[in-house]
Parts: C-alpha cells; structure tokens; sequence
C-alpha cells in the first residue's frame, strides 16, 4: 500500500505541475519571423495567434503570393519556438518525478494544446 501512497502523491503533484505549467505557457509569448523580419507573428505559449506585423513595403499588390509566403513561414517559426517552449516546460513539470516507463521527461508526448 505505501508504492500506492507513492503513485497518488506523485499524481497529485504532476497535476500541479501542469496546471502551473499550462498557467506559464498561456502568459508566454513568442515570436517568430520571416523575410528578414519583414514579417512577424507573436504566438502564446500554446500557440494561440495573438499578433501580425507587415512591413509596410510589402503592401504591394503583385507580392501577394511573396506575403502570403512569409506570413506561412513566420508562423512555421513561431510554432517551432512554441513547441520547444512547451517541451522545455514540461522537462520542468515532470523533474524529479518517478514516472513509469522512463518518462521522467515524457519523451515525445504530444500535449494536447
């Protein structure tokens, strides 16, 4: 009964980790960018779309297709920053716990935000 004990107080204590976790990733922001910073995207820590900024000189109609380009490229950065950002937070909720099956760090489990 006392590994039981063990196991629920670990639950106990990864549940609070990662309300404190999903707490931080929600006021975190990343940006990324592309075209030499000509376009930037800001990101929350779950990667919810928060702002776009354009350079203005690329307000022209015949680069449409050249903004649309950025704008996929700047977003595909951000996100990168936001998965590592969420990888390097749960590292963090999951330290020192004694997980089953080496999980310690939980390896590749994709979260589900």
């Amino acid at each position: 009964m006392k590994n039981l004990g063990n196991m629920l107080k670990q639950a106990q204590q990864m549940q609070t980790r990662m309300q404190e976790m999903q707490a931080r990733l929600e006021q975190t922001e990343v940006e990324g960018g592309a075209g030499g910073g000509m376009v930037k995207v800001l990101l929350s820590g779950k990667g919810d779309l928060r702002r776009v900024s354009i350079d203005p000189s690329l307000m022209v109609a015949d680069d449409r297709e050249v903004l649309e380009d950025l704008l996929v490229a700047a977003h595909a950065d951000a996100k990168q920053k936001v998965e590592a950002t969420m990888a390097e937070e749960m590292q963090k909720a999951t330290a020192g716990l004694d997980l089953p099956g080496g999980l310690g760090g939980l390896g590749g489990l994709k979260l589900p935000f």
